[in-house]
């Protein structure tokens, strides 16, 4: 072992199907990789919170090792750093936003008892993957990574207005030509190309795995 230290915390997501975690024990100054544990490919829809870090001297080399733990808190272990990716998993974006289905709208509202289109998106991001995204919509459009229609995938968020300077709705793409968002019903599913809303763009706020 080279050195270990604590980091702040910060969620990944698999970056390859290979890789696995270790239990390493100490054995004086030197580190025992001891059995494989966890195979990364076995949680394709898990998001880790890395809270530790530590480098490991192999062949005279220095090797970058993350301690992860998923968000229920029973799988962990070290994992080689090129493995993971920051992110967060879509499943678990999509556990916090199913959640707030039928709560009302109000406008202003940013949660937990009740939204706005932005506050609901806002929140959803804050809770899901500790990313604080902008207050409003037309802020959340012009701060966030644009994506074409062809590229979106869930977690995505949908910008609705007049056009690109005058946005004035949003709701998070689930899947399926549908989204999730606060409107004058509350807090609802529905589909993203609906008569009533003129889609402008799509934008990525995080990277998310399926």
């Amino acid at each position: 072992m080279v050195s270990e230290s604590s980091v702040s915390p910060k969620t990944y997501i698999r970056k390859k199907n290979s890789g696995w975690t270790y239990n390493f024990k100490m054995n004086g100054k030197n580190i025992d990789f001891g059995s494989k544990v966890h195979y990364l490919k076995n949680y394709p829809n898990t998001t880790w919170e890395v809270t530790r870090k530590m480098y490991v001297k192999k062949n005279l080399k220095n090797y970058l090792y993350y301690y992860i733990t998923n968000k229920s808190g029973t799988t962990h272990g070290w994992i080689w750093h090129d493995y993971l990716t920051p992110g967060v998993a879509y499943a678990t974006v999509w556990g916090i936003a199913k959640k707030q289905l039928g709560k009302p709208y109000v406008y202003g509202a940013t949660g937990p008892m009740a939204f706005d289109c932005s506050g609901l998106t806002q929140y959803i991001y804050k809770r899901a993957a500790d990313k604080t995204i902008q207050r409003t919509a037309q802020a959340q459009y012009n701060s966030s990574k644009h994506v074409r229609s062809d590229d979106i995938q869930k977690g995505d968020l949908a910008f609705f207005g007049s056009n690109s300077v005058n946005i004035s709705h949003v709701g998070m793409y689930i899947g399926n030509g549908k989204m999730i968002d606060a409107q004058n019903y509350g807090v609802i599913t529905e589909n993203i190309n609906a008569p009533w809303w003129n889609l402008v763009g799509y934008a990525k706020p995080e990277n998310l795995s399926e």
